[in-house]
């Protein structure tokens, strides 16, 4: 496994969680799934309760991602057995899906499954509303998710899939978890960076675009090297 994707793949569920479909709902969620009204949340009392709530909402949403990471891995390499046509392959296609990310190429951007949404919600399985929570917003992150998926499709195992698209879940989740701790704080610091999104999809749509590149005309042993040399120099182990 190469350790270059994963805080690609992090990086990629920050930017996820702070997008316009995704930010403004949150004070929602956090107050169906732990039952504590809008308004009252951040007060005294209710951290816990919301923060304990929030973990089934978390893995929902992680198990429907790992299992779509899973998919993309065992499909791409079902597809091509060639492990170089298949990173030329998606590194043409995270090229297209920064240009997308960057507003340089249409996206459609809908938020589908409101009925899904409400059948999870009337379940009362925060684990439910939190994969229906995945489904729905898919159309929204899509670019964002797909470079991961696509990452993961050029991985060739099942595993690597599963680790990609875990450390995805991940920058999903911890914000969503601190939201939920750190309510009033950490909402107002989101909606400040959330002012700021569109040079955040600018950056990540060129992260994209050179991950892309990179892929594509064999460079991306360059950025290996680079990261291990980053660990070295933090006093950790490189991981290949």
């Amino acid at each position: 496994m190469s350790t270059t994707a994963i805080p690609v793949a992090f990086f990629a569920g920050l930017v996820s969680f702070l997008a316009p479909c995704v930010l403004p709902l949150v004070p929602a969620y956090l107050s169906t799934v732990s039952a504590v009204e809008a308004d009252k949340l951040g007060q005294p009392g209710t951290t816990r309760k919301v923060v304990v709530s929030s973990l089934p909402f978390v893995a929902g949403f992680t198990v429907v991602f790992v299992a779509l990471g899973v998919g993309a891995a065992l499909v791409g390499g079902r597809l091509v057995s060639d492990q170089f046509l298949l990173e030329r392959i998606a590194g043409l296609v995270l090229v297209v899906l920064g240009l997308a990310l960057m507003g340089l190429l249409p996206w459609p951007e809908r938020l589908l499954g409101v009925g899904l949404l409400e059948g999870a919600r009337g379940s009362g399985s925060r684990v439910l509303l939190g994969g229906a929570f995945a489904v729905c917003a898919a159309p929204c992150i899509g670019p964002v998710l797909a470079s991961i998926l696509v990452l993961a499709g050029a991985r060739g195992t099942a595993a690597e899939g599963a680790v990609l698209l875990a450390a995805y879940s991940l920058g999903l989740a911890v914000p969503f978890v601190l939201a939920g701790a750190l309510f009033t704080r950490s909402m107002s610091a989101f909606r400040r960076v959330r002012d700021h999104y569109r040079a955040i999809q600018v950056a990540g749509g060129a992260l994209m675009l050179g991950l892309g590149l990179a892929l594509f005309f064999g460079r991306f042993y360059v950025l290996r090297i680079y990261v291990n040399r980053l660990l070295e120099l933090l006093g950790l182990e490189p991981a290949f």
